[in-house]
């Protein structure tokens, strides 16, 4: 609140200077002035009690003092007296008051006013109720205050008559003495003395203000005149009674100083620099001695005055105390430096968490850069996004997560954290920041994966022991991963220790680890259950193939003699096999089988591997069988190329051919494409497989060819093996020359799951091999998932419509309106549509109604040898000589 105050010029002379005529016209304006205000107190409002203020104390130089203490005539108390006396003063006096009784007291306005003194009011609020008034001069003045709840209706008016008592040396027998010196001099030094009067109060103004505002900031005013080396304070603080001493402005000669000594020489040099003109302001913070020990102040000053020398006259400034804010400083400083340098790694996240800050142990932690990190959002690279926003949503609901990740360093490695995360709250209860702090717990974990490892391995072989594979078995179980155990042990191990000694038999179990350890694949783990009791876990899974290889090799490897201490030793070994699901939901189930299947195999003589499921065990012999016979039908060109012709349904004429590949062993007969062509995929063997069946197709369609025995092309199957080759065009055309057939007479087919496998892959290779004048066939149409996007992309020119389609197209409406639309999208496409499978005449017709240009199946011809074909096409096929319309 603004307070305005204005001081009056008080008239030089007083009642008590004058004589009985200057007192009567000294007197005579109060008279009329009380004339003309006297009637607006009949017009103020009646109040009650309440609003009355009350004078509550007394204060001299600011120290509060009783009235009776200052003057003896003072017998009531304050706030009940109607007069108080003062004696001659030379110190400040203060009157507080205020409206206690008043509604809202703690919101009233005041004005006061000392008449005789002030001519205007002095406004004040509930804040600062006090009146100050430094050396009065003695006589007679009444001090008038008011309150008011809202600054425009003033109530509860309070007045004390105030006299202040004359000097011994103004007493009524002296005035009559000086009067006529005075008046002489007033004459002749009016003028002057009025001047002074009027920077007095001035003066006072200036330094009534600057008290209020001193005693309002707490801060403690200095005032050096540097000449005399006099120095004034204000406001003072009583925890420190002595101004600092620097020995500058205070402390003389070899006085113990109460400034820190750390502190001293700074202070020291910069209030000299200063003085000398070589910096353009004073300002220092250090530490002074005071009754509440070592306090921080902020020392700053400025010189007011030159002389005509421009050298400083007198210098002021002010003192203040900083303690809190220095041990706020200082604490906040603590904690900064206890963050950046604690060896966890800390990261601040904002309240969307993105990062603003990071320690120092952060970037040796995960090798980022506080510069890599700000304003990055919070992620896990080896976690998905849904774990994330989970543990962000366990933070924001609970405050706080504990857990421990694997991260990956900025180099690429591995290393594992355990992670806390806290939210920080404000004042308002709102999450404003998200803390990170973690530890590298690699080494730690490591120990751990090492005693784990210690506690669960084999001390002879070091292998996995029996704990742990019913650890890591039951976890395979419970997670439904799919697997196979081949568990074995050594015939007539018993008689081995009973005949050459225990040790050797150790030796001999060692050596056995060794070698059994390299035949698994690098995810398979190999186990001592104990004794001369292994077991080897086949994870993930359940092909008879790779569990079949993996028993002969453990049986070939054993078979090998071991040379031990100067014997070798030859040994066999039983194995029990069982694979999950199928023989087993439980580990212990799954085991005991295994067991039953070893003692099988060693019943039926040893050395031999024995499958749980008996009907997986003849399976598993004629999966090898049937390997075995493909192999020795590539090696010895067992394998045979048959052809079925391929017909138009339109003028029954025969139009071209397909390529089948059969295999035809001696003793042992034909053996079903459907066994050898999947385990030839499986194997790797199809490729070979079809290079030989395309060369050899080749070789006879050259022929057939250049003696016009057929004409149109030969279709020949490419297998996914075949079509996945990098340089399948290559191979084919160097085949094509070799051979010496014209790519115009070739037509490769090429199965739906194949080319959908990755279809961008496969437009560009068949790309490649239509560019090369070789026509191509989509087989198995309706059996995959095609897209017409990519269908109407394929550089093909037939469509082969499944067997599956054809065999119920007339006694199932859903097969053929499924065959209907299956040519129409191909008439649509531009492509030729061939039917598979065609048994009888009724399918030929329902085929020929819905435009099926072309038909292929034993209504015309089994696949046959070379030779049968030829002959079957100029018998049964007379219209062969016609040329057919490809």
């Amino acid at each position: 609140m603004h307070l305005k105050q204005r001081f009056s010029k008080l008239w030089l002379l007083s009642p008590q200077r004058l004589s009985l005529l200057g007192c009567l016209s000294v007197a005579a304006p109060w008279f009329i002035l009380l004339f003309v205000i006297a009637p607006s107190f009949a017009l103020q409002p009646q109040l009650d009690n309440s609003w009355r203020v009350e004078l509550i104390s007394l204060r001299i130089a600011n120290e509060p003092i009783s009235a009776d203490e200052l003057d003896k005539r003072n017998k009531a108390q304050l706030y009940n007296a109607d007069t108080l006396f003062l004696p001659d003063l030379d110190k400040a006096f203060t009157i507080e008051f205020g409206a206690p009784y008043a509604p809202a007291a703690q919101r009233l306005y005041y004005r006061y006013k000392l008449e005789g003194f002030d001519k205007e009011w002095v406004y004040t609020d509930a804040e600062y109720r006090r009146a100050t008034y430094t050396n009065l001069d003695f006589g007679a003045y009444q001090f008038v205050v008011e309150a008011s709840p809202n600054g425009e209706v003033w109530l509860g008016e309070r007045r004390i008559d105030v006299n202040v008592a004359a000097p011994f040396w103004l007493s009524p027998w002296a005035i009559a003495l000086y009067a006529a010196m005075l008046l002489g001099i007033l004459i002749a030094f009016g003028t002057t003395l009025s001047a002074r009067r009027q920077a007095l109060h001035l003066l006072r103004d200036s330094e009534e203000r600057l008290k209020l505002s001193l005693w309002g900031s707490g801060d403690q005013l200095w005032d050096w005149h540097i000449n005399n080396d006099d120095l004034h304070r204000h406001n003072t603080w009583r925890h420190l009674k002595k101004f600092p001493e620097d020995g500058i402005r205070a402390g003389i000669g070899h006085s113990k100083t109460n400034i820190h000594p750390q502190d001293i020489k700074k202070v020291q040099r910069t209030l000299q620099d200063y003085l000398d003109g070589r910096t353009n302001h004073y300002e220092q913070t250090y530490r002074v001695a005071s009754d509440k020990g070592w306090v921080w102040v902020l020392d700053r000053g400025k010189i007011v005055a030159y002389d005509d020398r421009q050298q400083p006259l007198r210098m002021t400034g002010t003192l203040k105390d900083i303690t809190p804010l220095v041990k706020a400083e200082e604490r906040l400083k603590m904690l900064a430096a206890s963050i950046t340098n604690i060896s966890d790694g800390v990261c601040i996240y904002d309240h969307e968490f993105k990062v603003v800050e990071t320690n120092q142990s952060f970037s040796k932690i995960t090798g980022y850069s506080r510069e890599d990190m700000i304003g990055r959002a919070l992620q896990f690279t080896l976690y998905s996004p849904d774990y994330l926003d989970q543990i962000k949503q366990i933070v924001q609901q609970q405050g706080s997560w504990h857990g421990e990740l694997e991260d990956v360093h900025k180099d690429g490695t591995m290393y594992q954290i355990e992670l806390t995360f806290d939210a920080i709250y404000d004042e308002g209860n709102e999450i404003s920041y998200y803390v990170a702090t973690f530890s590298d717990i690699t080494e730690r974990k490591n120990a751990e994966r090492e005693l784990r490892r210690l506690s669960n391995t084999d001390t002879l072989t070091g292998l996995p022991n029996r704990s742990y594979f019913q650890v890591s078995h039951s976890n395979l179980v419970r997670k439904r991963i799919m697997h196979a155990l081949l568990l074995f042990d050594l015939d007539d191990f018993k008689k081995i220790n009973d005949s050459l000694g225990h040790e050797v038999g150790d030796h001999l179990l060692m050596h056995v680890a060794e070698r059994v350890a390299e035949v698994g694949r690098p995810q398979d783990t190999f186990y001592r259950l104990g004794g001369d009791e292994f077991i080897l876990l086949l994870e993930d899974t359940a092909d008879v193939r790779v569990i079949t290889n993996a028993a002969k090799r453990i049986l070939d490897c054993l078979a090998q003699p071991f040379h031990i201490n100067g014997h070798d030793i030859v040994v066999s070994s039983s194995i029990g096999i069982v694979v999950y699901p199928s023989d087993g939901q439980s580990s212990q189930e799954l085991l005991q089988n295994a067991d039953t299947a070893m003692y099988h195999a060693k019943n039926a003589g040893g050395a031999a591997h024995q499958f749980f499921n008996e009907s997986m065990n003849k399976n598993a012999v004629r999966r090898l069988q049937v390997e075995n016979q493909l192999r020795h039908a590539l090696r010895n060109n067992y394998l045979q190329v048959h052809y079925q012709p391929k017909v138009s349904l339109r003028t029954q004429k025969f139009v071209g051919l397909e390529a089948l590949v059969r295999l035809e062993l001696p003793d042992v007969g034909i053996v079903s494409p459907a066994e050898f062509i999947p385990l030839a995929e499986e194997t790797g063997l199809i490729i070979e497989v079809g290079e030989r069946v395309l060369r050899q197709t080749c070789r006879d369609m050259r022929e057939w060819v250049e003696a016009g025995a057929v004409q149109g092309r030969v279709a020949v199957n490419l297998s996914a093996k075949q079509f996945l080759q990098p340089d399948l065009t290559q191979r084919i055309m160097s085949i094509l020359k070799e051979e010496g057939l014209n790519p115009q007479y070739l037509e490769l087919e090429i199965t739906e799951g194949v080319v959908m496998d990755d279809p961008e892959r496969a437009i560009e290779i068949m790309t490649e091999l239509n560019n090369c004048g070789i026509h191509l066939a989509l087989d198995d149409f309706g059996t995959g998932y095609s897209s017409l996007a990519y269908l109407k992309r394929f550089p093909i020119q037939t469509l082969k419509i499944d067997k599956a389609f054809i065999d119920d197209i007339n006694g199932a409406e859903r097969d053929r309106n499924m065959v209907a639309s299956i040519v129409a999208m191909a008439h649509n496409l531009g492509l030729d549509v061939v039917a598979e499978g065609v048994v009888d005449q009724e399918q030929a017709a329902t085929l020929s109604h819905l435009k099926c240009e072309f038909a292929q199946g034993y209504l015309f011809a089994q696949p046959l040898r070379r030779e049968h074909f030829l002959e079957h096409i100029s018998t049964t096929l007379a219209s062969l000589k016609t040329k057919p319309t490809i």
